[in-house]
Parts: C-alpha cells; structure tokens; sequence
C-alpha cells in the first residue's frame, strides 16, 4: 500500500464518522451533508478547518499524537476505531499496549486440541491455522476434510455453504467486517491482506459494500446459531481469547448451550 492509498483511507474513515455525528440542536439550522460539518469537527478537537478538510482529502499534511488523539474524542470513536485512527496515520497511540510479536508458536498451534467443544486458530489474515475435530464437524465446507480452502472471510461470503450454516447470515456476514476492518488497521502495509480484500471486494458484492461502509468492531463473543446440514439446529457460546505472546492470533472457542451438542 502506498502513502497516498493510506492518507486516502484515513480520509475516507473520518469524513465517514464524521457524518454519522449528531450536531448541536442550536446548530442544526439548513444542512447539506450529514453529521457534524468539517467547521464543527475542528473546532471540537482545537484543530483548523483546513486541517481537517486536507485530511479528509488524503492530502499529505502532519497529524501530531496530540491531534489525533483530541480528534478520536472530538468523533466518539470506540477504542476499536480509535486503534485504526492511529493504525491508518501510522502513529503509536499513547493509550495503546505494546503489540507483542506475532509469530505462531508450535504451542500456540497445539491449543484447539486441548477443547472439546469446537476450537480454531485464526492467523492475521484470518486464516485457520489449527482446529480441531468438532470444528471440522460442525464447519462443513470450512474446516471438514473436504473444504480446501481454510480463509474464514472466503468461506462466509463466497461458499454458498456458510449463508446456510450461519443463522442470520447478512448481519454475522457484516459483524465479520467490521472486525476484520480493525485487525486490516493495523497491517494496512501487509499484501497478503490487501490482496484478500481485493480478491473478495471483486467476488462478492456484499462484502465490497460492507467494507465501504467503514464500520470497525472489536472481535466479540456472544451466542452463535448453526443450521447444520445434517445435525440441524445447533447453539453455542463464542469466545474469542487472544494469546498474550502472539496478538494477531485468535483462539475461537465454541461452547454447546442448552442441550444442543454437534456430536448429538
């Protein structure tokens, strides 16, 4: 990625937050944009409009810790999006903990075995690196004997297995992109990832629309819903741990609720 494709992504991400700001009730008045216009933005983060209108415009302008860190406030931005603010300006967030190294230790790899219940290792492009056998039970077309190709983000939008699989397909879809948004941030350098957006912003329509929306999430946890091909019905518990050594890997684990097993 070059400079200017990275300037040109900041741009683009704080114009979208930008218009998603709700302005004052006594400054609300005839507006032609939505949110809060490029006056009021700098004006809430001490900054000059040009400032700001430069950096929408991914001209080549100096964006000082202090400057980012007074705009991330000024746009109310979570601390997923906030991570990407500082990702895409290629600054250290003051904030921020030390990134420990990414390597995949053999050890690391070895942890989905140690469940019982569905478990996989995602690497940085989200690309399994290990599960073990309820994961490859229950993600028919994923990580089954038969699926070749292991990327999670491929199989959810291009396999017309998972829209099946996956209950509330559109909704878990677009969660999954906004996730991969905030890991992206930070390795916008990485050509691996970049081609990845690439190949699935030309294959999949829905996935080019949910990456142009700009919506950053932390990866959460919550219930899942499975439609099973042949077990049916299936409900888990998702947690995603991260190991303290290697931050750009994610240990998904996947707890039965209720009664509902995938082995049943």
């Amino acid at each position: 990625m070059t400079d200017a494709h990275r300037r040109t992504l900041l741009g683009e991400f704080i114009r979208s937050h930008r218009e998603r700001l709700t302005p004052a009730a006594k400054s609300i008045g005839r507006r032609r944009t939505p949110g809060l216009r490029r006056e009021e933005l700098a004006q809430a983060c001490a900054v000059s409009a040009t400032w700001i209108t430069w950096l929408e415009q991914g001209r080549d302008v100096a964006a000082s810790v202090n400057a980012l860190d007074r705009l991330a406030q000024a746009l109310q931005l979570s601390a997923a999006e906030r991570a990407t603010l500082f990702d895409l300006a290629e600054k250290r967030d003051p904030i921020a903990p030390d990134e420990p190294s990414a390597a995949l230790l053999p050890s690391t790899l070895a942890l989905p075995a140690l469940f019982a219940a569905p478990a996989y290792l995602l690497d940085h492009t989200w690309t399994a690196r290990a599960w073990n056998d309820a994961a490859a039970q229950l993600f028919v077309g994923w990580l089954d004997s038969a699926a070749s190709e292991r990327n999670l983000l491929k199989f959810v939008f291009l396999h017309p297995a998972a829209q099946t699989l996956i209950d509330d397909w559109p909704d878990r879809a677009a969660r999954l992109v906004a996730q991969f948004r905030a890991d992206f941030s930070r390795h916008h350098n990485d050509r691996a990832m970049q081609e990845l957006i690439e190949q699935l912003s030309a294959q999949s329509p829905y996935f080019g629309q949910c990456w142009k929306a700009q919506h950053v999430l932390a990866r959460d946890s919550g219930a899942r819903h499975f439609q099973h091909p042949i077990v049916g019905a299936l409900h888990f518990m998702q947690t995603t741990l991260i190991v303290a050594s290697e931050s750009d890997c994610k240990l998904v684990c996947l707890a039965p609720l209720g009664t509902a097993n995938h082995s049943d």
